[in-house]
């Protein structure tokens, strides 16, 4: 079974911060965002977003989950793949020459590091290969994040007990009503 790197690992979480079946959004706030920042290591003090920072990031996962959902055949919606790649552009990241590849400019304040970092970690997933087992949950309902740890990277669900089987019995369910329908 193959291991997400650490990159994969800051990249779920991120996308993961929002949580549609419970209908929470630990980033959709500046103050939960500045908390959040700091539980993933990507600030070590207080950071204090303004809205426009605030914005970005929410732009930013909407991207990233937008990019992650095609991995199980969601069509992406165009805008916030377009957002996304705004607020990328808009980083100011270097490519190293020895040790990591890509880093956040030095002298960023801690906000702008912490962002920088987030694209750091997208960039290292997409250039690796690892994005391809990272996921979005297929289940309308649910759309968590995952890690894909099937051989043949084919899971489309985050659970086959819950989201499979909800997706499945649906499938079902429509079959036989139509059959009824047709009989």
């Amino acid at each position: 079974m193959l291991a997400p790197s650490p990159s994969a690992q800051l990249i779920e979480a991120f996308a993961n911060t929002v949580n549609l079946e419970y209908g929470t959004d630990a980033i959709g706030t500046p103050e939960g965002l500045s908390a959040w920042l700091m539980q993933a290591g990507l600030a070590d003090r207080d950071v204090r977003p303004n809205a426009v920072f605030h914005d970005r990031c929410l732009r930013l996962r909407a991207g990233i989950r937008e990019v992650l959902g095609v991995n199980v055949g969601v069509d992406p919606v165009p805008d916030a793949l377009g957002t996304a790649d705004e607020v990328l552009a808009a980083l100011p990241v270097h490519v190293g020459i020895d040790g990591r590849p890509l880093t956040p400019a030095a002298a960023l304040p801690p906000a702008d590091a912490a962002l920088a970092a987030i694209a750091v970690a997208w960039a290292e997933v997409r250039i690796t290969g690892d994005a391809a087992r990272l996921k979005r949950c297929a289940e309308h309902t649910c759309e968590l994040v995952f890690w894909d740890v099937s051989k043949n990277r084919s899971r489309r669900w985050c659970s086959m007990r819950a989201c499979g089987n909800r997706a499945k019995t649906r499938r079902y369910a429509a079959r036989n009503a139509d059959r009824r329908h047709s009989a």
